[in-house]
C-alpha cells in the first residue's frame, strides 16, 4: 500500500479546522445531507439496533439512524466536526476517534456507517477491515461516496475549472484515488477480502441549489480540504479564472436564470458481515 502520511495529515489538520468544519456544514454538506435517507434505509437498522456512524462528521447521518429507533455511536477524527455534532444531534453520544483503529470490541454493532468518510482515510482498507471486526454476523456496513466527473456535473465542472486554469505549481500531496470507491471494480474486491459479502452499490441522487452560478467554488474552498489544497494555493489571478469558469459553466449547462441546480450524486455502497 502506498504512503500516504502527509495526505493523512493534511486531513486532519484541515478538518480540525473550525472555520473549515463550519463551511463545510452551512454549504457543501446540503448535498449529503440528501443521501441521508439512502444511507439509512440501506443499514437496515430498527428500533433496538446498536449502529457505529464512522467519519460521523456534524452528526447528519447519525441523527438518521437515531431517527429510525438505533443507539448510535458517533466516531470522528475532527474535535471541530465534534463539537458541532453534539451541538446539533444531542441524542447520540459523540466520541473521537481514528476510523482504522476502532475503540470497540469485536461483534459489538449490528450496523456501521459511513457518510463521506472513506475518501478522507489514508489507509481506507484498514478501515473497511475495522468496520468488519467490531460488525455482528451478519451486521451490515454502509458507505457513500460521491460519484466520478462522469456523472458528477459538479466535479466535473470544479476541477474541469481548476484543469485549465489552475497554477501547474499547485499541487495536493499523494492520497489515494478520490472516487475510486464509487467503483465496483476497485471497491468490492476491497470489501470481499475484508470478509464482507453480498457488495452493492446504488446511486443516490443529490444537487446543490445555489443562488450564485459560482457558489460551488466557495463550496469547495470554503467547506472542503483537498479542494480547499488546491484551491487557496492559487494565485489571486488563478483563482479569480477558476471562479469565474465555475460560474460560466454553470450558467451554460443549467440556465442564466437563478436559482442553479447543479447535480453532485453520490453512491451509496453495502456488504453484510
Amino acid at each position: 500500500m502506498e504512503n500516504f502520511a502527509e495526505f493523512g495529515k493534511a486531513e486532519l489538520k484541515g478538518w480540525s479546522e473550525p472555520q473549515t468544519a463550519k463551511a463545510y456544514g452551512e454549504g457543501f454538506a446540503s448535498a449529503a445531507e440528501q443521501c441521508v435517507a439512502d444511507i439509512v434505509e440501506t443499514s437496515l437498522v430498527t428500533n433496538g439496533s446498536v449502529a457505529l456512524d464512522v467519519c460521523c462528521g456534524q452528526g447528519i447521518v447519525a441523527k438518521g439512524l437515531a431517527t429510525a429507533g438505533a443507539e448510535v455511536i458517533g466516531l470522528d477524527f475532527s474535535p471541530a466536526m465534534l463539537e458541532i455534532a453534539r451541538r446539533e444531534v444531542p441524542m447520540v453520544d459523540f466520541v473521537e476517534g481514528d476510523a482504522t483503529t476502532l475503540p470497540f470490541a469485536d461483534n459489538s454493532f449490528d450496523a456501521v456507517t459511513m457518510g463521506f468518510g472513506i475518501l478522507h482515510i489514508p489507509n481506507a482498507e484498514a478501515a473497511i477491515k475495522e468496520a468488519k471486526r467490531v460488525l455482528k454476523p451478519g451486521g451490515r456496513f454502509v458507505y457513500s461516496v460521491w460519484e466520478s466527473p462522469e456523472t458528477s456535473a459538479a466535479f466535473r465542472i470544479v476541477f474541469g475549472a481548476i484543469e485549465r486554469f489552475g497554477s501547474k505549481d499547485v499541487s495536493l500531496p499523494p492520497g489515494p484515488p478520490l472516487h475510486a470507491f464509487a467503483n465496483p471494480e476497485y471497491a468490492y474486491p476491497i470489501l470481499i477480502a475484508a470478509g464482507f459479502t453480498e457488495p452493492h452499490m446504488r446511486s443516490s441522487s443529490s444537487v446543490w441549489e445555489v443562488s450564485d452560478p459560482a457558489t460551488p467554488f466557495d463550496y469547495f474552498h470554503d467547506g472542503t480540504v483537498r479542494g480547499a489544497l488546491l484551491l487557496r494555493s492559487q494565485p489571486a489571478e488563478n483563482a479569480s479564472a477558476i471562479r469565474a469558469a465555475i460560474a460560466k459553466a454553470v450558467q451554460v449547462e443549467f440556465g442564466s436564470v437563478a436559482p442553479w441546480r447543479v447535480p453532485i450524486p453520490a453512491a451509496i455502497v453495502s456488504a453484510t458481515a
